[in-house]
């Protein structure tokens, strides 16, 4: 495969028409070969409402390349966890969760993650690099194509995507929104912005610019309903506390919209679990608009020391929420049989020097955000 080609995954429908074009060709064949490329799954050499000499002018200067899958496996539960390669010694994984009204895919958009919050498996294996658009969107086209029932065809099994895996997005906001724009094209995946969430850790000034950029459903990872316990949880949190934070989320959708921000928040037994931490955070909220709060069980993983709070502390917990007027759901875990559930992405990092790379590039990502978070 010429490394000089050009990837048509990493192009959204206008990027695709201004391709055309630069070919002599009518911009207005995009709409078909975005169909091609995603609803259909179909080489080039198969787009047969085109004509010959476009076919061949694709053939000669694209690619249709995505990530490799290198391993599967199956939770007993249905879930599917895919290991996919994105280029010599970089893994990401990608995780899809059935449920009976949808089906929802767990997207990576780094490779690692340089934020290193405490309780996150993904944190243990450092950071390599950001993912481009068509390793982002081909975790999609991988995933549709291994789910479909119909030879390949985007047939709605992957009905909701949430950019939660590997990676926080929003250190890699160009490329996770032109990525998410395909996922809600409707010559794509068709898929709403209610069923497409970002989850951010709070990179305020990209928070921000999303906000002007896309219209997706949003997430922020909190975790702690203070600032001295989120900076040892959560570090970037040094660099934007909790008040810079949540001044950008009271704003983020308008005033009149019935749309609300997620907040999630990991139970940690002892660590941010009490009754006490739970008034905090009601008292985080006040005057807040109508927040969700997503209470998860933790998620164990090597050389942890969190343990999981109890299941009777959570609905404690949770009940203290409900009882201030607050929506609180518990999350249920999902594929942790196969290290499938929320913060156990890793990846297959099993090169040492590799993986001594990565930690400095995390160790220098961190020293960019905040000097005090190395």
């Amino acid at each position: 495969m010429s490394t000089d080609k050009l990837n048509l995954l990493n192009y959204d429908r206008d990027g695709l028409a201004q391709l055309l074009t630069d070919m002599g060709e009518p911009g207005y064949r995009a709409n078909q070969l975005m169909q091609w490329l995603h609803q259909y799954g179909q080489p080039i050499d198969a787009m047969t409402n085109l004509s010959k000499v476009l076919r061949q002018k694709l053939t000669e200067n694209t690619v249709i390349a995505y990530p490799e899958v290198v391993s599967e496996h199956c939770s007993e539960d249905g879930t599917y966890k895919w290991l996919m390669k994105v280029g010599p010694y970089n893994h990401v994984e990608t995780v899809f969760i059935p449920e009976d009204d949808r089906g929802t895919l767990c997207v990576s958009s780094q490779v690692g993650c340089a934020l290193n919050c405490s309780f996150c498996s993904t944190a243990t294996q450092g950071f390599s690099r950001n993912l481009t658009v068509a390793e982002i969107i081909g975790q999609v086209y991988v995933a549709v194509r291994r789910l479909s029932r119909d030879n390949g065809k985007h047939d709605r099994q992957v009905t909701n995507v949430v950019m939660m895996g590997m990676g926080e997005p929003l250190l890699n906001t160009d490329n996770v929104v032109k990525a998410m724009a395909i996922m809600m094209d409707d010559f794509a995946y068709g898929l709403s912005k209610r069923r497409v969430t970002l989850s951010t850790s709070g990179v305020v000034p990209e928070l921000i610019r999303l906000k002007g950029m896309s219209d997706v459903s949003l997430a922020v990872s909190l975790h702690a309903p203070n600032d001295t316990l989120r900076d040892q949880l959560v570090p970037i949190n040094k660099k934007y506390p909790l008040q810079t934070l949540l001044s950008v989320c009271r704003d983020y959708f308008p005033k009149h919209s019935r749309r609300r921000i997620t907040y999630e928040y990991v139970m940690l037994e002892g660590v941010n679990d009490s009754l006490a931490h739970a008034k905090e955070l009601i008292a985080l909220f006040n005057n807040m608009p109508a927040p969700k709060i997503n209470l998860i069980p933790f998620n164990p993983f090597p050389q942890s020391h969190y343990r999981c709070s109890s299941r009777s502390t959570i609905l404690a917990f949770q009940a203290a929420l409900l009882a201030a007027d607050l929506v609180a759901t518990i999350r249920k875990t999902r594929g942790d049989d196969i290290d499938a559930a929320c913060g156990q992405l890793v990846g297959d990092f099993v090169d040492k020097t590799k993986r001594r790379e990565r930690m400095l590039k995390a160790a220098q990502v961190k020293q960019d955000l905040q000097p005090e978070l190395v």
